[in-house]
């Protein structure tokens, strides 16, 4: 597949990490194209052989899986910028409106959630899928906690975007957990509201735990 990943921060080059574990080509942009650039060339280093480096804008038409590896408000920015060049397009929301200030409770309606309202923004056609919004970045380089790779849940309204997200994350190592449509995207940010709040406390997992199913 080829990644078009929004974002250079941590969780950009965790989940790119990821996608080129898995053999997929990586491209990259954000604000500043030096960062880009830098991302780009430590992934490079950290997978030889892979295919990544830096995009510019109008790269996302020959995407076929779209990340927007930033916070809630910059990526309802993105959808709107990029507006029909994201019609058709597999679209991966990773964030989580939390308000960071106490991390006590998420900002968006409680009949809602950071993905819904990304989808509501985005040009007619996109296929907005919620997943990577409980793995911290760390995690995401390693590819596993405790010896067991992570879990990652998905939810979507379009079964064939979700079912290509799911490939991205199996391929990479990572175990995909699909629970459904966009709805569900409310109770995975708030379930991860709950998971960074935990870091914060002195017995905190220094970013590096995972939510996981375990059964039998």
């Amino acid at each position: 597949m080829r990644v078009f990943i929004v974002g250079t921060g941590n969780m950009a080059g965790g989940i790119a990490t990821r996608a080129l574990a898995g053999g997929h080509t990586v491209r990259l942009i954000g604000t500043d194209p030096v960062k880009a650039a830098t991302l780009a060339d430590a992934l490079g280093e950290r997978t030889p052989g892979a295919d990544v480096a830096p995009a510019v804008p109008d790269a996302v038409g020959s995407a076929d899986v779209v990340v927007l590896a930033v916070p809630f408000d910059a990526a309802r920015q993105v959808v709107t910028e990029y507006g029909d060049q994201l019609a058709g397009k597999t679209v991966v929301d990773i964030s989580n409106p939390v308000d960071f200030s106490t991390f006590d409770s998420l900002t968006v309606p409680a009949d809602s959630s950071g993905a819904q309202q990304l989808a509501e923004a985005a040009a007619p056609g996109t296929h907005v899928v919620k997943a990577f919004n409980t793995t911290f970045a760390g995690s995401l380089v390693a590819g596993e906690v405790g010896g067991l790779p992570l879990d990652v849940f998905i939810a979507g309204d379009d079964a064939a975007a979700r079912d290509q997200v799911a490939e991205l994350v199996s391929s990479g190592g990572l175990n995909p957990v699909v629970v459904g449509g966009l709805r569900h995207a409310r109770e995975l940010e708030g379930i991860q509201l709950l998971h960074m709040a935990l870091q914060t406390r002195p017995e905190g997992h220094g970013w590096m735990s995972a939510i996981k199913i375990v059964a039998p």
